[in-house]
């Protein structure tokens, strides 16, 4: 039976669970299994089928779909990750210090709309128990494809401290990690998207950029924005990053705005993500690389639930391609859907 002919059997399984439930049930297999995953995959496997192969960052992308931040945040199945196609995985967001996260209810989904509200609230382990994660992945050199870290602000950190509780996790992380993201975009944390001006995106990647610069190898960072931001603010942000010594953005996070949907929200607040995302999210990221030229690399994440939507990326302007609700809705065969199609139009 096959990945996705197995998961049409459970999906109804699953979506009959608490949300949340059914996150963490998932990982927790996923984690217990995950030395398990831990072959190399071959070229005969589309995930690894050297045409997909995408250089970026200083990188090699084995290809050029990849599992967006907020799905692990912890690090707990990352050789899973890889078994299942993706060609990165993105983990976090992780905060200097650990923390519960907002009170549940927190995750919803809205299937009619193909779609996922969430105000988790940056809940994670902490920066020093992930980063003991990531050290002993790394010693058991269970990594076949490069590893993001995205960082976030601890709730309890005043916006003022912002830029020295992110050198905080980074000065942990950094080392551990290929890419680093600078997450100033979700919406539930408050004040965290007030960081998403020109002045605060520079001190904040100058705070990294102090211990990134001392490390044998500096990592790429990135800066993740918001799809709520105006064209010209988002432009302002990706300039400053660049201008700030990043390699590129991350476009985009979740939305705010939830007009238009067929499902009930009345009384739900957080971020939106899904199918109704793509068009916005694809729309900025379009606007953004014409700004910007071809050089710094891009990121396009947001509403991915089907080929055409990675394709609708591509063309837009993206290096590389992230995808979260679109796993849940689609299940684990999800990557390799998206790979199978890439690769036929690129063979054409």
């Amino acid at each position: 039976m096959t990945e996705d002919n197995l998961w049409r059997l459970l999906r109804p399984l699953a979506f009959r669970l608490d949300p949340e439930l059914a996150h963490n049930l998932t990982l927790g297999l996923l984690s217990r299994w995950s030395t398990l995953f831990a072959g190399k995959l071959d070229d005969s496997d589309i995930a690894r089928a050297p045409a997909l192969a995408v250089e970026a960052l200083g990188l090699r992308f084995p290809n050029p779909i990849g599992l967006a931040a907020g799905l692990d945040k912890n690090a707990q199945a990352v050789p899973a990750w890889q078994a299942l196609g993706f060609g990165f995985v993105e983990v976090g967001t992780v905060t200097a210090l650990p923390q519960p996260g907002n009170p549940r209810p927190r995750l919803f989904r809205l299937p009619r709309d193909g779609a996922i509200v969430n105000r988790m609230g940056f809940n994670n382990e902490g920066a020093e128990a992930i980063g003991r994660r990531l050290e002993r992945l790394r010693a058991r050199d269970l990594l076949q494809v490069p590893l993001g870290v995205n960082l976030g602000k601890s709730k309890v950190t005043p916006p003022e401290q912002a830029a020295d509780d992110y050198r905080r996790s980074f000065e942990r992380l950094g080392e551990l990690a290929d890419y680093v993201v600078v997450n100033i975009s979700s919406p539930n944390t408050p004040g965290l998207r007030d960081l998403q001006r020109v002045e605060e995106v520079e001190r904040i990647v100058a705070a990294i950029q102090g211990p990134n610069q001392r490390l044998s190898h500096p990592r790429p960072l990135l800066v993740k924005l918001a799809p709520d931001l105006a064209d010209t603010d988002a432009i302002d942000c990706a300039r400053a990053a660049l201008g700030a010594g990043c390699a590129g953005l991350v476009l985009t996070n979740t939305t705010i705005r939830f007009a238009g949907l067929a499902s009930a929200t009345e009384g739900l607040s957080g971020g939106l993500s899904g199918q109704p995302l793509l068009a916005r999210s694809t729309e900025l990221l379009g606007r953004v690389r014409a700004a910007l030229g071809p050089e710094p690399v891009l990121i396009g994440v947001g509403g991915v639930m089907d080929p055409a939507g990675a394709a609708a990326k591509l063309a837009a302007g993206a290096n590389l391609i992230q995808v979260y609700t679109g796993l849940i809705y689609r299940g684990p065969g999800f990557a390799r859907q998206l790979l199978r199609t890439l690769g036929g139009s690129q063979s054409r």
